[in-house]
């Protein structure tokens, strides 16, 4: 765009002559496309992959940085002993680099606990579920027995 070009651009906004801009929005029906259930589902597949691909990250994070904070500290004395300035910023980054990585680390720990937790939980309601529908079921067989069906 050249430089005329956006200077005209801006009078024309100026003067209220531009192209105002339109946001979408839902339908006054209260949807669009008519579908009113929504479309998202998540397996516990999805879900137990999710939390693996969070403990992958977080033991291969673990590691591997590690080995990085180390070769930039090694780095960072070899530069200030030489008299070198950039030894003590090179050093800040590998301080920085600790605490981002940590971070990170216990995002991925958040996560993974996270999926394993609501994966047991689940698990416990449908047993307790399961449990209280049996009772029922029995309730009713025998109040069935007992009125002679």
């Amino acid at each position: 765009m050249a430089w005329d070009e956006w200077e005209q651009l801006k009078a024309e906004a100026a003067q209220g002559r531009s192209t105002r801009m339109q946001l979408n929005q839902l339908a006054p029906g209260g949807g669009g496309g008519g579908n009113t259930r929504g479309d998202l589902t998540v397996h516990q597949k999805d879900l137990a992959s999710i939390g693996s691909a969070a403990h992958d990250l977080f033991e291969d994070l673990g590691s591997y940085s590690d080995h990085a904070r180390i070769s930039s500290m090694k780095a960072a004395g070899g530069l200030r002993s030489e008299g070198f300035a950039l030894g003590a910023a090179l050093d800040h980054v590998a301080e920085r680099w600790v605490d981002q990585v940590q971070t990170l680390l216990d995002a991925c720990a958040h996560i993974s606990n996270h999926l394993r937790y609501t994966k047991n939980q689940h698990a416990a309601d449908d047993a307790y579920i399961a449990g209280t529908l049996s009772s029922i079921s029995q309730l009713d067989r025998g109040f069935d027995e007992r009125k002679g069906h």
